[in-house]
């Protein structure tokens, strides 16, 4: 079983041609949506009085909610703007709420997940939620720049603990204040984990492990609306993979990392989650194929 750890959010997305308020939004929401098309996973996140019951059925159709605590007070709400490009998204406000003070617990039936995804969230609970599972066989953590620049040595502590980092180029580089990307891998399987994923955006992403760099490109795509959730979706495509293998071999990470660009590929196409979930796992698989047939010579 695999679970995802993280928020859930309604974020206010401005991207040059579309403004999009209070849309479903939240890093585990994108992991566990992408990882759903693989295993079912469970989720473990807190929401506000105000999260509407619309999106409450969309995590339904795709995710176990057992681990889903409604508390008092408003949902964590994000508020992102995309430059012309939509390389670039600059963070013009970040409200905890509910996030805030949530102490989360595990659930009976997730304490058995060999596979968990923390998803990015306060490192100080990452770090303390992991150690509630009995037996994870592969964990995987996120993080981005709004805990690199407030609990650096917390983040630098939660990498210990976990197998494998995935993180994008920009945080790699703040993280380890570094600009090789190369260095940056090494420094931060310095601090404990095994694997590091560098996520490049539109370029793809590149895996490290021992003194290999696996480099997998991104889908070639034409028409990129809305590039929000793509890591998360990345992440939890990658780990769902794994995790519907029951497999930690290296041919297998490898393999899930290319999954993982490729779930990353759809979420950018439509606005919000919708890339996701009007997705068929038929439609993953024509895509895996083609992506194959594309880096082979």
């Amino acid at each position: 079983m695999l679970t995802v750890f993280g928020s859930v959010a309604l974020d206010t997305i401005r991207t040059p041609s579309k403004i999009l308020k209070n849309v479903l939004g939240g890093a585990a929401t994108y992991a566990a949506i992408s990882a759903s098309f693989f295993v079912k996973p469970g989720l473990i996140a807190v929401i506000g009085q105000d999260f509407p019951k619309g999106y409450h059925n969309i995590l339904n159709k795709f995710v176990d909610l057992n681990g889903i605590v409604r508390a008092n007070g408003k949902t964590f709400r994000y508020d992102g703007s995309y430059d012309e490009t939509l390389s670039f998204r600059t963070t013009n406000k970040t409200e905890l709420n509910v996030l805030g003070g949530f102490r989360p617990i595990v659930p009976e039936k997730y304490r058995k997940s060999e596979f968990v995804y923390l998803a990015n969230n306060d490192p100080v609970q990452n770090t303390k939620i992991i150690k509630e599972f009995d037996g994870v066989k592969f964990s995987m953590c996120d993080t981005i720049d709004f805990w690199i620049s407030s609990k650096r040595s917390d983040v630098i502590k939660m990498m210990g603990v976990v197998d494998s980092v995935v993180i994008n180029d920009e945080e790699a580089k703040l993280l380890t204040k570094t600009h090789n990307l190369i260095t940056c891998a090494k420094k931060i399987m310095g601090w404990g984990t095994k694997y590091v994923i560098i996520k490049k955006g539109e370029h793809g992403s590149l895996l490290f492990y021992d003194d290999v760099v696996f480099p997998s490109p991104a889908f070639s795509m034409e028409s990129i609306v809305d590039p929000t959730g793509a890591g998360d979706s990345f992440a939890g495509g990658m780990i769902g993979y794994m995790a519907s293998k029951n497999s930690t071999k290296i041919s297998t990470i490898r393999e899930a990392a290319v999954y993982g660009n490729i779930m990353g590929s759809f979420a950018v196409e439509k606005y919000g989650v919708y890339g996701l979930t009007n997705l068929k796992r038929s439609q993953v698989q024509k895509r895996f194929k083609k992506y194959r047939n594309m880096v082979r010579f």
